[in-house]
């Protein structure tokens, strides 16, 4: 289901595009609510974006990120003087760096007043939180493409980039909706760790490492075992992460 909900976001962003008749970042919104919502609504509770903000004081966030018991029954809108407790969302056009945006005085303000902004331009993702001391930080970052040009090269291709893309940047998604929630159990930081790590195996899977060729010898050296066939290479990576 998450692989057709991120080829449906890139699917629906070229379409868009191809129009010519689009801004650069307010004629993409539904496109970017639907992949949050289409992620966020599995999770416990569910978590829903919400687009253009009211200004309470700092400006008008992009978007927010709230739990049911803060949107009114039967409606998909927040109740009056309600702050999303996931964070809220500032968006800027692909051709924007992401990066240099999380750096900015609207970020700034937006964080002063919320204290977790999740930047996007669509294809980069920069989530912007609280160190232990209860300063601003880059807490966790998510590329889809290098550039512009290769963002939508790649998007001309909806299926096969969201194959590309489907675990590790969905898993980042939910990182960051649950990255305000409370850890009440041990449960919830089991569940962040086994993230993490299969965020770590799908990389690791679908790159060709060089190095990895010594790490591999050293271990069928020392466990007198050979890592062979394609179970043999998938076993191998995911020792690396276990």
């Amino acid at each position: 289901m998450k692989a057709q909900a991120l080829e449906d976001y890139f699917r629906s962003l070229l379409e868009i595009r191809s129009t010519g008749a689009g801004t650069k970042e307010t004629s993409y919104y539904p496109a970017l609510s639907n992949l949050l919502n289409e992620v966020g609504k599995e999770l416990k509770p569910r978590v829903r974006c919400i687009l253009q903000l009211a200004n309470k004081g700092a400006g008008n966030p992009d978007g927010g990120l709230f739990t049911p018991e803060q949107l009114q029954k039967g409606a998909a809108k927040p109740m009056t003087g309600q702050v999303p407790s996931r964070g809220v969302i500032e968006v800027k056009g692909t051709g924007d760096d992401a990066w240099v945006t999380a750096d900015g005085k609207q970020v700034s303000k937006y964080w002063g007043e919320y204290h977790q902004v999740l930047v996007t331009n669509y294809r980069d993702f920069v989530l912007v939180g609280q160190d232990i001391n209860g300063k601003p930080v880059k807490l966790e970052t998510y590329r889809l493409a290098a550039s512009e040009a290769e963002f939508w090269a790649k998007a001309a291709h909806p299926r096969a980039f969201a194959h590309e893309h489907e675990m590790s940047f969905i898993e980042y998604l939910r990182r960051v909706m649950l990255h305000a929630a409370p850890l009440t159990s041990p449960k919830d930081v089991a569940w962040f760790l086994a993230s993490y790590a299969r965020t770590a195996r799908a990389r690791i899977e679908s790159i060709d490492i060089p190095a990895m060729a010594n790490v591999r010898k050293a271990l069928e050296d020392a466990l007198g075992i050979q890592f062979s066939g394609v179970k043999g290479e998938h076993f191998f990576r995911s020792t690396l992460v276990s």
